[in-house]
């Protein structure tokens, strides 16, 4: 089995693959990152059935922790099987923050935090705020500390999907994009290296300065979020919450009490971006 080891913030992994070509993929989109010599979870991609090795090359993802029921992908979708595995193996096994589905980015020393629904643009979002004077954080996992409330980055790969893919194909050099993965779950998909200076601080950790609820595709307007509706929605928004018992309300709760809150409504990528800043300035 082939294998390639990283370093994604204070999370390492290590991946196994029965084919050669997803590695390739690894190693060179995550080149810039550290390599461990040991790791905190193991992700394989293994054939879904032995003769799918050879024969229509099908991809199931393993590892540490596993869904028996989730569907196997084509092996064109190496990289994103592996991706989603990473996400997994974090998700369902990771104890020492709190976790929010969510996209992060840094300003003035303190994080913008930003989580929604799949498809509310917060991937898009963090990979745009990355090249436009904003530190890039993650675009999948905010790492709430469990006693401070800080933000630890997780600056993976970010996951452009379908219109995001253009918005960022316009701003970025091809050399930091993987190949389009066309007809996936989730459409059309394209991976892309954070700035180098994401991946360099990686363990710099910020104070959370702003929560922030994007929704794609309605027409511009922006309101408060209560710490009553705030609470409820991170708990949702959590895949580890329920895992970390008191240690894991006490962080949230000083997160809703501490962090001001906002949801907003943008029809394209440029108006959020600059609903962003405009919230930013006022709250500085």
């Amino acid at each position: 089995m082939h294998e390639f080891r990283v370093r994604v913030g204070p999370a390492a992994f290590r991946i196994g693959s029965a084919w050669r070509g997803p590695i390739e993929q690894l190693e060179r989109l995550y080149a810039a990152y550290p390599k461990p010599p040991h790791s905190d979870f193991t992700v394989r991609l293994e054939p879904a059935r032995p003769w799918r090795k050879l024969v229509r090359p099908s991809v199931a993802i393993a590892g540490d922790f596993m869904l028996p029921d989730a569907a196997p992908l084509p092996l064109a979708q190496g990289l994103l099987a592996a991706e989603m595995g990473m996400n997994l193996q974090l998700a369902l096994g990771w104890r020492r923050h709190l976790l929010l589905h969510a996209g992060a980015a840094e300003k003035d020393g303190r994080a913008l935090v930003m989580t929604g629904l799949s498809g509310s643009g917060k991937s898009t979002m963090a990979a745009l705020l990355g090249e436009t004077g904003w530190r890039f954080m993650s675009d999948e996992f905010a790492l709430v500390g469990l006693e401070d409330a800080a933000i630890h980055p997780f600056p993976r790969l970010v996951s452009l999907k379908n219109e995001g893919v253009g918005a960022l194909e316009q701003r970025v050099s091809h050399n930091r994009l993987g190949p389009r993965l066309r007809g996936t779950p989730k459409g059309d998909i394209r991976h892309l290296v954070p700035p180098l200076d994401a991946i360099r601080r990686m363990t710099e950790t910020a104070p959370p300065g702003l929560i922030l609820f994007p929704r794609f595709g309605e027409a511009r307007a922006v309101r408060d979020v209560p710490p009553s509706e705030l609470f409820m929605r991170l708990t949702q928004a959590s895949t580890n919450y329920v895992a970390l018992g008191e240690a894991g309300f006490r962080a949230l709760t000083r997160l809703c009490e501490n962090v001001p809150a906002r949801a907003i409504d943008y029809r394209r990528g440029e108006e959020g971006a600059e609903l962003i800043e405009e919230l930013w300035d006022k709250l500085a």
